[in-house]
């Protein structure tokens, strides 16, 4: 009986593919596995918070003669795939939605939303946010306001309008950032006023890349990264607009003193 209700409801659901990590994500999350004929590539690197998930589901490559190979209903994508492509897959029958990017948790539930819908997934997509908000809530002002600067490895902070940002502060943290959006941030700077306090992000594909020329190599970051780190958020809770950033939320609020 179990056999034949996955069967049917595999049948239910519409053939997905997905063309990008990003959109990998909410695919895995949200989608039964036998509805789903193919991820990005990059599904089981690393940085892909959800790979576990992808162990035994096929990866394709973007191209069209692969995607038309397994005849996808839906096609969920963020970055991956040109216009040209996304139309070509149009013309084909397949229905394409796009993840939006998302500078707050309102627009991290949108796009939980809108895949959910797509895929005839709704219940399912409103328990990964209710998961979300639930990490939100017991995170929520953990520290108090004190200030802290948010850099990745290549010098760049996230200023009002990014998620990044908008973590920090369900944290109970206040950002400092030299202005809104990604801005770099003064080598020179953080050596004559170095901040109090320092969130890394990205640090840990950095440091898998052996990357020996970054602005994350050099001595004054070396020193702020080692003696004034609150915390350092994996690159897979940052990179797509999703809700492992509420995770990263959740990191930040276990560190804040108690």
């Amino acid at each position: 009986m179990i056999g034949l209700a996955l069967a049917g409801q595999a049948r239910a659901a519409p053939r997905v593919l997905s063309l990008d990590q990003c959109a990998d994500q909410f695919v895995l999350a949200l989608s039964p596995r036998e509805a789903i004929v193919g991820l990005s590539t990059r599904a089981d690197d690393p940085d892909s918070r959800l790979r576990a998930l992808a162990k035994g589901l096929p990866l394709r490559r973007t191209t069209l003669e692969s995607a038309l190979a397994v005849r996808p209903e839906l096609v969920v994508r963020y970055w991956g795939g040109d216009p040209r492509f996304v139309a070509q897959l149009q013309q084909r029958g397949a229905r394409v939605v796009t993840i939006e990017d998302a500078s707050d948790f309102d627009g991290v539930r949108a796009n939980v939303r809108r895949v959910a819908a797509a895929l005839d997934r709704r219940p399912q997509g409103e328990a990964v946010i209710a998961r979300m908000d639930a990490r939100l809530a017991r995170s929520n002002r953990a520290w108090r306001g004190a200030t802290a600067l948010y850099i990745t490895p290549g010098g760049f902070t996230g200023g009002q309008g990014t998620l990044v940002h908008q973590i920090l502060i369900s944290a109970g943290l206040a950002p400092t950032s030299p202005g809104p959006g990604y801005q770099p941030v003064s080598l020179e700077q953080l050596a004559l006023k170095p901040p109090r306090a320092v969130v890394l992000g990205f640090f840990d594909s950095f440091m898998l890349a052996n990357n020996h020329w970054g602005m994350g190599r050099h001595p004054v970051m070396q020193r702020l990264a080692a003696h004034r780190t609150v915390a350092s958020l994996p690159g897979a809770m940052l990179g797509c607009p999703d809700p492992s950033a509420a995770e990263a939320v959740e990191i930040l609020a276990a560190r804040a003193p108690r």
